[in-house]
């Protein structure tokens, strides 16, 4: 890609403290990726973003650091951006259950957003591995496709600790499973379709339940245990906030939407990583896998007008500096938007955009500017110098790619690093 025609204080930047990365193959030696060693420091959560879903680059990325992070930084969970519910199944077969080849029965019916190879390696690892590699979901139940992957689980739980309690579950699942879709995509739109009377019933029941959940505690461990309570009342409360969810969906698209009240999603990943955290050994580690506008640090605005509190404001906010946050993004090739089609499965399709020289201002354009091809930033190294001795340099890059368009925020506030890829390609995906 040409140099841009307007100087780029950042660019030079990059020319001089960027490290080149040897190569994308998740299988090769991992001597390069021994810069991250000092900008995680003593993380306890570290954040692997993507500017897109469904890129080849990324994924491979991702896929090196997790085994950086577990083989040589002591990192024994990999969180990702999948149902906090489901999570359960897929952590059982990365540490041994079922058969190698049985792990597209675990995924069926959800996306597949990059999680399969991760998971494979983390099986073939946990078979020779001293300390084994944990897997967990962190989102709302189908990222919001349907509320039955939490609820089902739950309505069993009742089953057994509460049944007095079953009639309010299965109606909750009535009213969910006729609106449930392969994803938000679908959801979302179908929840819109149903008589307002259903709607307000949904909520209510859910609500209902979890006060029941939070009220009664002593009463349902002492019918069972306290894990299995702790993980029945976390589904209830991701199936109330993706119930949530489709209302400040509904709104947002009909122009009336409360100020970032999209949030509800973010923040009840950030408490599940949390609760994961809390949950598994002391001292635990965790590898924390989502897109990039979900692990930033920084509130997430679209024309000026603040949409939502990131999963990654939270983590910061909890964690303050054992939070880092890694950044993924490319220059060239072709990105992998989502147009929606509700008469596809996910309720959308995937098409390889190509894309279009980065904008003035942007971090892509400061790469592109510097002539870097696969390389790693140290952002903590930018932001003295921006705030101190540089004022040409200050603020750094405001805008990073979010697929084909544009996020508008600061980059050395959102991100601890950027890992630079030059060129992206969509995965060939033709089970969607």
């Amino acid at each position: 890609m040409p140099a841009s025609p307007h100087h780029n204080p950042f660019a030079d930047w990059l020319r001089t403290h960027a490290v080149p990365l040897d190569h994308l193959d998740p299988e090769a030696p991992l001597d390069d990726l021994e810069p991250l060693r000092a900008i995680i420091g003593d993380a306890r959560v570290v954040a692997i973003g993507e500017s897109s879903h469904f890129i080849n680059e990324f994924a491979a990325m991702r896929e090196r650091i997790l085994r950086f992070l577990a083989e040589r930084c002591g990192f024994t969970v990999l969180a990702f951006e999948y149902g906090f519910s489901e999570g359960f199944a897929l952590d059982a077969w990365a540490q041994g259950e079922g058969t190698d080849d049985d792990l597209s029965a675990h995924l069926a019916g959800t996306v597949p957003v990059g999680v399969d190879e991760p998971l494979r390696w983390i099986r073939r690892h946990n078979r020779t591995a001293s300390t084994p590699v944990r897997f967990a979901g962190v989102d709302i139940p189908a990222a919001g496709g349907s509320l039955l992957p939490a609820l089902a689980p739950v309505a069993d739980y009742l089953r057994r600790i509460d049944p007095e309690t079953l009639p309010l579950i299965q109606e909750a699942m009535r009213i969910a499973e006729s609106f449930a879709g392969g994803s938000g995509a679908v959801a979302a739109p179908a929840w819109a379709r149903l008589a307002t009377a259903e709607q307000d019933a949904l909520s209510a029941t859910l609500t209902r339940l979890l006060i029941r959940f939070r009220s009664v505690e002593p009463l349902y461990v002492s019918r069972g245990d306290q894990r299995s309570y702790d993980i029945a009342v976390r589904r209830l409360e991701g199936a109330c906030r993706a119930d949530y969810t489709f209302r400040a969906m509904a709104d947002l698209f009909a122009g009336k939407g409360l100020t970032a009240d999209t949030s509800a999603r973010d923040v009840y990943m950030a408490e599940s990583v949390l609760w994961h955290l809390d949950r598994f050994e002391p001292g635990t580690r965790v590898v924390l896998a989502a897109h990039n506008a979900h692990i930033q640090k920084t509130p997430v605005s679209f024309d000026g007008h603040l949409t939502g509190l990131p999963m990654g404001q939270h983590l910061h906010r909890a964690l303050g500096d054992e939070y880092v946050a890694l950044g993924l993004a490319s220059t060239t090739g072709h990105t992998a938007d989502m147009p929606r089609d509700e008469n596809t499965p996910f309720g959308f399709t995937i098409d390889a955009t190509a894309l279009e020289p980065a904008e003035p201002g942007s971090i892509e354009a400061a790469f592109a500017d510097a002539e870097l091809g696969l390389s790693i930033a140290d952002l903590h190294q930018a932001r003295p110098r921006a705030a101190q001795e540089n004022a040409d340099l200050a603020p750094g890059p405001d805008r990073i790619r979010i697929q084909s368009a544009y996020l508008h925020t600061p980059i050395l506030e959102a991100f601890d690093a950027i890992l630079h890829t030059p060129t992206s390609t969509v995965a060939d995906l033709k089970n969607m």
